[in-house]
């Protein structure tokens, strides 16, 4: 007795098309994701808060942006460290560019307050036009 019918096996066949399709849809996702993606600053602050935070405004071009962070070197101007001296040459120079220059401090909430001062007298002996911190908004 033989119970067992014998049936021809198919060879399973993968349907090209619908893969293709997939794998578009994955790639427009994928293009579409990366463009709008910020470029995030190598250096992690955290920014304290301010109730009375204001938006910047649109009529500085180019501020000069000075990081300070809670371990030495403590000062970063964009995400190159350097030290009170070079920043304090940065400054000058960029104050004899532009006389209208702006100060724009980024300072952690846990760095040292001594080196925040030091940030508000390099800006003030290079004679810049103003100086701010950078804060969040208070939740």
């Amino acid at each position: 007795m033989n119970f067992v019918k014998s049936k021809k096996h198919k060879v399973p066949s993968v349907i090209i098309v619908s893969l293709i399709d997939v794998l578009l849809v994955v790639l427009i996702f994928l293009m579409v994701s990366t463009t709008f993606k910020k470029e995030q600053p190598a250096l992690k602050l955290t920014l304290p808060e301010s109730k009375v935070a204001q938006p910047g405004t649109a009529d500085q071009k180019e501020p000069f942006v000075v990081s300070v962070s809670t371990n030495f070197p403590y000062f970063y101007i964009g995400e190159k460290p350097v030290s009170f001296d070079q920043l304090q040459r940065e400054l000058n120079t960029a104050v004899e560019k532009n006389p209208q220059l702006a100060l724009k401090i980024r300072a952690d909430k846990a760095s040292p307050t001594g080196e925040f001062l030091k940030v508000i007298d390099a800006g003030k002996i290079a004679k810049v036009a103003s100086i701010d911190a950078i804060t969040e908004k208070a939740r």
